[in-house]
């Protein structure tokens, strides 16, 4: 069984919510399947839980974004955000 060395794989905050995601879920089939030694298993479920916290901010960020999206008269507007 092959095992992709840790120098290949992207740094996590460089990847999209999708790569991520993507990644993740691969992840989590090889865990799946029991085909992984248990080292492998470890470092598999390491960046998989940092994978997921990466993907989990991604999306707190994006529904920040949306919360700030208000309905108008004229459509869709920015809300600004208040400070003080």
């Amino acid at each position: 069984m092959s095992h992709e060395p840790k120098a290949t794989l992207s740094p996590i905050a460089d990847l999209s919510f999708e790569v991520a995601l993507e990644e993740l879920e691969n992840l989590v089939a090889k865990l799946e399947s029991g085909q992984a030694s248990l080292e492998e298993s470890i470092s598999l479920y390491e960046r998989g839980a940092l994978l997921k916290a990466h993907c989990e901010e991604r999306l707190k960020r994006a529904q920040m974004r949306v919360d700030q999206i208000v309905e108008s008269p004229q459509g869709l507007a920015l809300e600004t955000a208040h400070i003080g």
